[in-house]
């Protein structure tokens, strides 16, 4: 008898980024931190809510570490793996830097999947590393209730390039470089309501690197950068407008979607992760969809896994800007802009 394909989804209860806690709860955990470690030559710490922690390594360039992990948002292993490092290692290019190592976080049932299915995760993992050219050097693993992969990523970044979610300015363009309706599609999968194109193009968009970063780093009008994961585009965005006082301004029918008249089926069913309400109650005031319909709204909040990059860069460099994501295979146009304001996210029809 041919044994049934593993569903590691069944697993968990939630699924990749949609995993986070949300913006609101995660808000009062940091509190208790207190104030920033007092160490100058920390640049980037917990306060600044950026993507990784960079330190200065005294030489002109600094170290970025970050670490990234969560539950299965596909079934298949290898797949699983594969996008859960591509998810992590993002936060070293959203830096503007170059990862030059990762080591492993697993988490795993033993009592409930074999060791084999926790090597195919593994291997996937490795597969995506050596994409980015580097190595899976280690790790750590316990016994889970739950499957849990990620990687803790090393990198480098020369600080005259370092990019932030900070410094965004007025009359900045904003470029998103995947699709959104991940959080959607997946959804629909757990709903057995998906069809298999749209869950195969939502797992080649997640298991793309975001090495364009690196790229985009070393253009000098690129004033600031974040990838978008598990807060949505409307969250992460809200965290680049707080950081310099600024509004974002998207189009919706200019943001890059995976098929479009998919998602709006999918929506119509329901198939709305619990991420998108977490997210929309926690931004509150400094969330502005008047004007837009519902699909629209919920999309900017969708939790993405391993998502795109949002880049506010120049209108001088816009050809250099757009070229470089063009190259990249990404998507290149812009969908939106930096205005004065109050540090805010906004969507308009």
């Amino acid at each position: 008898m041919e044994k049934e394909p593993i569903r590691l989804t069944q697993y968990s209860h939630g699924a990749g980024c949609g995993c986070k806690i949300a913006p609101g709860v995660l808000d009062r955990i940091l509190a208790q931190l207190g104030a920033q470690a007092d160490d100058p030559r920390l640049l980037v710490g917990h306060g600044a809510r950026d993507d990784a922690a960079v330190y200065d390594l005294g030489d002109g360039t600094a170290a970025v570490s970050t670490t990234d992990f969560f539950m299965p948002i596909v079934d298949d292993p290898f797949s699983f793996g594969r996008i859960a490092a591509a998810n992590a290692i993002s936060d070293i290019y959203a830096m503007g830097g170059k990862p030059l190592m990762a080591i492993a976080i697993l988490g795993w049932p033993v009592d409930k999947l074999a060791p084999e299915v926790a090597g195919q995760v593994l291997e996937g993992g490795r597969s995506i590393c050596a994409e980015a050219g580097i190595a899976l050097a280690g790790g750590h693993s316990i016994d889970s209730p739950e499957p849990i992969f990620g990687l803790a990523v090393t990198g480098r970044v020369d600080i005259a390039r370092l990019k932030r979610n900070g410094g965004a300015q007025v009359g900045d363009l904003l470029f998103l470089s995947k699709p959104l309706g991940v959080g959607m599609v997946t959804t629909a999968q757990k709903k057995g309501l998906v069809e298999a194109a749209h869950l195969e193009a939502a797992a080649a968009n997640m298991m793309h690197l975001n090495s364009v970063g690196a790229a985009l780093g070393l253009l000098d009008g690129v004033n600031a950068m974040t990838d978008v994961t598990g807060f949505g585009l409307a969250g992460h965005g809200l965290e680049m407008a707080r950081a310099t006082g600024v509004d974002l301004v998207f189009s919706a029918d200019a943001l890059p979607t995976l098929d479009r008249d998919g998602l709006r089926a999918y929506h119509a069913a329901g198939c709305i992760p619990g991420g998108t309400r977490r997210n929309q109650a926690s931004y509150g005031a400094d969330l502005d969809t008047e004007g837009v319909s519902d699909f629209d709204r919920d999309l900017l909040c969708d939790p993405q896994t391993s998502g795109g990059l949002l880049i506010s860069a120049a209108p001088s460099v816009k050809s250099e800007v757009e070229g470089v994501l063009e190259q990249a295979g990404c998507f290149a146009q812009p969908v939106g802009e930096v205005l004065s304001g109050k540090g805010r996210v906004r969507l308009q029809a």
